[in-house]
């Protein structure tokens, strides 16, 4: 008994301050002093159920959240998955500023010793930050929307390859025919993986019924 006035005391003085109450003002929502309210942080005793039913409704909380042991408290309502999705996103993010950087250096340095610009080393920035975007995506959403990753690499590729010809020779326009069947291949590859993946799901199914 001893130990549930200990972690109630513990779970009342976190929710109360992270709700912005003093003792006072608890007290005044529940009809109680604010020396109940003490007495209940110093965990030398325990209010009886109504009471515990009203802490609740006020913290947003569950009676049982009040009663149980928390290693570390979690705001009501804060979802800690939006913090890691966040923080994947910002990495993303940085990841592309940083290869943009790179690329730019490399377009400044190019353009102050030769002394003009190739300023499709700046479009090279697009592939090269499609690549580390699908790793990524693969690594931490499981693929999600790897298809549209794929298709605007394989695009950005073949435009990257027009751009450098002509640059260096004539306009081999020709090369941009390739990017239909390409995107195709790409659409229909994610598709037959979706499929096999439906039919083993199928066949597991089938045995676990027989």
């Amino acid at each position: 008994m001893d130990e549930l006035k200990l972690i109630f005391a513990s779970n009342l003085i976190r929710l109360r301050q992270s709700a912005g109450l003093t003792q006072a003002e608890l007290g005044e929502k529940i009809n109680y002093s604010d020396k109940s309210i003490s007495k209940w942080e110093r965990g030398e005793a325990i209010p009886d159920a109504f009471v515990l039913k009203q802490l609740a409704a006020i913290f947003k909380v569950t009676v049982d959240d009040l009663l149980t042991s928390h290693d570390e408290w979690k705001k009501p309502g804060y979802d800690m998955n939006k913090k890691v999705e966040y923080s994947q996103l910002s990495i993303i993010l940085c990841c592309i500023a940083g290869i943009a950087t790179l690329c730019l250096l490399e377009f400044v340095i190019v353009w102050i010793v030769i002394g003009h610009f190739h300023w499709t080393v700046l479009f090279a920035a697009l592939p090269v930050s499609l690549i580390v975007v699908l790793v990524l995506n693969s690594i931490w959403y499981k693929g999600k929307n790897n298809m549209y990753i794929v298709g605007a690499l394989v695009l950005s590729a073949i435009v990257l390859v027009y751009l450098l010809l002509l640059q260096l020779t004539s306009n081999y326009w020709q090369i941009l025919l390739l990017i239909v069947p390409a995107e195709l291949i790409v659409f229909i590859a994610f598709h037959i993986r979706k499929r096999a993946l439906k039919n083993s799901h199928q066949e597991q199914e089938n045995e676990a019924q027989k």
